[in-house]
């Protein structure tokens, strides 16, 4: 709800201040006015009365098209949104008893992954008295390590974080480009 409250500009008779310092839509400095003085000059241009800087004193207030500039606003916003890179964690769980063969069908998933460009997370389950080895899971990541190298990179090592043993892979930075 406070987010809300941020977000509301005050302006035309929303604005209580007696004096403002007004601002042109071109630029043009009116200098310190009375609220009314700049609601009427805003009125003549056809634009809307936008306070700026509340804190100042007196507080700023610029003659805008109020819907133009939220809607550049919002323009810029959504521009920004479209440059961003959403990452892909693509999780693994092994278990401390896994085979080869199954380690190899679990790597050959992960390199179809890590050649997407997704980040690779192996997880090793360890299961009632397996909790007193941990080092029995790290062993299993540590046999991946060799197989994967060649197309990713351990951006973290294997570390216990409760009953899991977790790795984290990255691609290299020349296979994302391609």
């Amino acid at each position: 709800m406070s987010r809300k409250k941020e977000d509301r500009v005050l302006m035309n008779e929303d604005i209580r201040a007696r004096e403002v310092r007004c601002i042109g839509d071109d630029g043009t400095q009116y200098g310190i006015v009375s609220r009314d003085e700049a609601l009427r000059l805003a009125e003549e241009k056809g634009l809307d009365l936008v306070l700026i800087a509340p804190d100042a004193n007196p507080p700023v207030c610029k003659i805008m098209d109020y819907g133009k500039f939220k809607y550049q606003q919002e323009k810029k916003k959504k521009e920004a949104k479209k440059k961003q890179t959403k990452i892909e964690v693509k999780e693994i769980k092994l278990s401390v008893k896994i085979a080869q063969n199954d380690i190899d069908y679990k790597v050959k998933h992960a390199r179809e992954f890590l050649e997407k460009g997704k980040h690779v997370k192996f997880r090793v389950f360890l299961r009632g008295r397996e909790m007193a080895n941990p080092e029995a899971g790290v062993e299993v990541l540590n046999k991946i390590i060799p197989l994967i190298e060649d197309i990713g990179v351990v951006e973290k090592k294997p570390h216990q974080e409760g009953r899991y043993i977790n790795m984290l892979i990255v691609p290299k930075k020349e296979e994302k480009k391609k």
